[in-house]
């Protein structure tokens, strides 16, 4: 007889990175291993698509009271699964009530976190999703959990002070869909990318100087994905919004990938590298603020480059623009670090040893 695995979540099935390169790519694993998988998003396809955007408050409003009564409705379901699997939040604002009531009309207990959403200042949200973070929830989960599932050192230190049980797993990647192309050649005009959103590319403006600097001296394209009104004047820009069926192939036109993070904010330290994670699947060198996870996604010098100031991302920027044959020896060790340590291949056995421990545990 199949366990059952309810999953309470914020967003859509494959919408939020913070879902669907975690453990939603590994389903069809817990599926294959006799566990029937259920999904159950706060948001909808119609609320995700207004949510990030300004404006439509009274759809915003109504779509959240909607949602309400679903996750009511929800509670009479509860009982049916071995395992109730909460990412984030199970509903996004006040106390912890209903955490309180799943809680007790769960039989075993996960909570998922993958970045500091209990921190009550960060200057990049957008207003409407704040609230809808629950940063009074996180801290109850952590407590009440069978067991906890972190993504950085940092955070499953913290996670551990409310729970013994926790297990910290990175963002991860599928080295089947994540192919690299690049021919590692000087033939064209050289293509520097980044990939975010647009609440994160006001990261990408750190490099503001440092890009009109390089453009100087190389002529390169900026490629932008996530952000599709993002702007440097002075620069070739291509900025697009993120849509799932074209975010492989844009990576995929990359040859140098660059992921800058404030060295001074908090924040930070809960992020996991993923994009980092995602130019090195596809063997395109990474350049990143040596910052938080960073030095765990990546060696200095031997799977890419890990930066502290502006003058050395500039030099770095130089470097591989330059030197094709440096980009291919980069990529390559990149690539092969993601196959080793950060694929999906690799981490289901952690996924899945996690879940037959709860399953087995007696509260």
């Amino acid at each position: 007889m199949s366990s059952k695995i309810l999953f309470i979540v914020p967003y859509p099935y494959g919408c939020a990175p913070s879902q669907r390169l975690k453990f939603e790519q590994y389903y069809s694993a817990f599926e294959n291993s006799g566990y029937e998988i259920v999904h159950a998003p706060f948001m909808d396809k119609p609320m995700w698509d207004v949510v990030y955007k300004k404006g439509y408050t009274l759809s915003k409003i109504l779509f959240t009271l909607k949602r309400y009564v679903k996750r009511i409705g929800l509670l009479f379901t509860i009982h049916r699964y071995d395992i109730v699997y909460v990412h984030l939040w199970c509903t996004p604002f006040g106390l912890p009530l209903y955490e309180w009531l799943v809680k007790k009309l769960s039989a075993r207990l996960i909570y998922d976190i993958d970045d500091l959403v209990f921190l009550k200042n960060i200057n990049h949200e957008n207003k409407f999703l704040a609230l809808l973070k629950g940063k009074n929830k996180p801290v109850y989960l952590m407590k009440h959990a069978n067991h906890v599932i972190t993504c950085t050192p940092y955070l499953d230190a913290i996670a551990q002070k409310y729970n013994i049980n926790t297990t910290d797993i990175s963002s991860t990647i599928n080295t089947d869909t994540y192919v690299p192309v690049n021919n590692y050649s000087n033939d064209h005009q050289l293509v520097i990318g980044w990939s975010g959103s647009h609440t994160t590319s006001q990261y990408l403006y750190l490099l503001k100087d440092v890009l009109l600097e390089l453009q100087k001296e190389i002529p390169f394209k900026l490629l932008v994905m996530g952000d599709a009104n993002f702007n440097i004047p002075g620069l070739n820009i291509e900025a697009l919004a993120w849509k799932e069926e074209y975010e492989i192939a844009t990576l995929q036109k990359m040859d140098v990938g660059v992921y800058p993070l404030p060295l001074n904010e908090q924040w930070v330290l809960g992020k996991s590298g993923l994009k980092a994670l995602q130019y090195m699947a596809l063997g395109i060198p990474t350049i990143a603020t040596d910052v938080g996870c960073n030095n765990r996604v990546i060696e200095n010098g031997v799977s890419g480059f890990l930066i502290l100031n502006d003058s050395e991302w500039l030099n770095t920027l130089k470097l591989l623009c330059l030197d094709a044959n440096l980009r291919k020896t980069i990529g390559k060790e990149a690539r092969l670090k993601v196959e080793r340590q950060f694929s999906i291949k690799h981490t289901a056995p952690v996924y899945l040893d996690v879940l037959n421990k709860t399953a087995l545990s007696v509260d």
